[in-house]
């Protein structure tokens, strides 16, 4: 109740959870300690809040309701570059959703994933093959990680990959998560060629785990916001990047 109440309001107070929830001030500090160990939210003076750092996201609903424009736009110039027939890889992020989700309409794919959202969404469709990679399932990002997870990859070849991250900055992408970064790097592994799909508000942040240089995709794809420097930055180092332009 807590989560959801700081991840619909974006900021709560402990004398407001303490009001609502009828429990007392040491009962709503444990619990925030222990959601924001979890990774739910982010403990301030007198309450928590959803708002995410550049070290913190809250979780899997939280990210899926942001830049939604831009991971539309990004998705549909991803799918462009689509071709029935084709194995692909997608990974567990917000971004990815919507360009997993559109597979359908172009026909068969073999969709080679850890999101358990993407599992749940293609398992109904009838020229999509699902084949899904379990481990153990993490809350936060709504799909599974670690070891198993990454030698289950590990063992398979794709056509593509395309996976997104938290953060960009100095010609390399990061994630927050050590596990997250394990099965990623896996993923990529497993694909002759890889997609990085990342709206503009991930340049210039920092996150904790490097997780490749730009220079090892085939493809940058962002939208039309990222800042004319960080565009000629990247070509300068020879990033091969494409830009979705936002409706209006």
């Amino acid at each position: 109740m807590i989560a959801d109440r700081v991840l619909q309001r974006g900021q709560v107070s402990i004398e407001d959870l303490v009001r609502v929830l009828g429990v007392s001030q040491m009962t709503v500090h444990r619990d925030l300690d222990s959601l924001e160990h979890q990774g739910w939210l982010r403990k301030v003076r007198g309450g928590a809040t959803a708002a995410p750092s550049a070290l913190f996201e809250s979780n899997a609903r939280w990210r899926g309701s942001t830049r939604l424009e831009e991971k539309r736009a990004i998705c549909a110039t991803a799918l462009e570059g689509a071709e029935p027939g084709q194995a692909v890889i997608v990974d567990d992020s917000s971004t990815v959703l919507s360009f997993a989700t559109g597979l359908s309409a172009r026909g068969a794919f073999t969709v080679i994933t850890n999101s358990l959202q993407v599992i749940n969404e293609l398992s109904d469709e009838p020229e999509i093959q699902v084949i899904a990679l379990g481990g153990v399932y993490h809350a936060s990002f709504n799909a599974f990680v670690g070891m198993f997870t990454a030698d289950m990859a590990r063992s398979l070849r794709a056509d593509v990959a395309y996976i997104s991250a938290s953060a960009v900055d100095n010609g390399h992408c990061y994630h927050q998560s050590q596990e997250e970064v394990l099965v990623k790097r896996a993923l990529l592994e497993a694909a002759r060629r890889r997609v990085l799909l990342v709206d503009h508000s991930k340049f210039g942040r920092q996150a904790l785990y490097q997780l490749a240089p730009l220079t090892d995709f085939d493809a940058v794809i962002s939208d039309d916001q990222l800042p004319p420097e960080h565009q000629e930055s990247l070509r300068a180092q020879g990033v091969r990047l494409e830009l979705a332009a936002l409706p209006g």
